[in-house]
């Protein structure tokens, strides 16, 4: 087993990138798990099983982190000392609080039953999440600008939970129109 100690990138042999080849890392993870997997320590005695459990945790920890744009980015800024707290620090740029509300209007306005500007809604704000990933990677691939990138990944968790919501109700419209 290789040291549980490393960073999420070395424990699947990749590069610390926000670019990264998906199926390599999809490769590397069934790897992983095929080395820890605790079916494979059935038979070993209880610091072993316990140890791949550990491992197997880790691993799913590892990849489900990398495997996420966001939480890619949030990783590769906290490990280079740029903390996000995306929670506490809602610092945003003007003009994103101004798409924020334009978003939240037009969401409002579809809940009135347009479905079709509620889809509308849904591929301005997935170019708008494509723009900022590609800021995020220029400034953390190209710049090393932890800062920007940590601005940037605040961005992205907002449009991740506004993507979520604008999605479920899409979900919620569509199973009530089958009804």
């Amino acid at each position: 087993m290789t040291d549980p100690r490393r960073d999420h990138f070395s424990l699947f042999d990749l590069p610390p990138r926000f670019l990264i080849d998906e199926a390599a890392l999809d490769d590397a993870y069934r790897r992983v798990q095929s080395q820890v997997h605790p079916d494979r320590f059935a038979a070993a005695g209880p610091a072993e099983k316990r140890a791949a459990m550990q491992w197997a945790a880790r691993a799913n920890e590892a990849y489900r982190t990398l495997r996420s744009p966001t939480a890619r980015a949030a990783y590769l800024c906290e490990s280079n000392g740029q903390a996000i707290d995306a929670e506490s620090n809602t610092t945003m740029p003007a003009g994103f609080l101004m798409q924020q509300m334009t978003w939240r209007e037009e969401l409002d306005a579809a809940r009135g039953g347009d479905a079709a500007a509620a889809q509308a809604l849904a591929q301005e704000v997935d170019a708008h999440r494509q723009d900022v990933l590609a800021r995020v990677a220029a400034a953390l691939d190209e710049h090393q600008d932890y800062a920007a990138a940590a601005a940037a990944v605040r961005e992205l968790h907002f449009i991740d939970r506004f993507r979520d919501e604008l999605a479920a109700w899409l979900e919620r419209d569509r199973s009530a129109q089958e009804t």
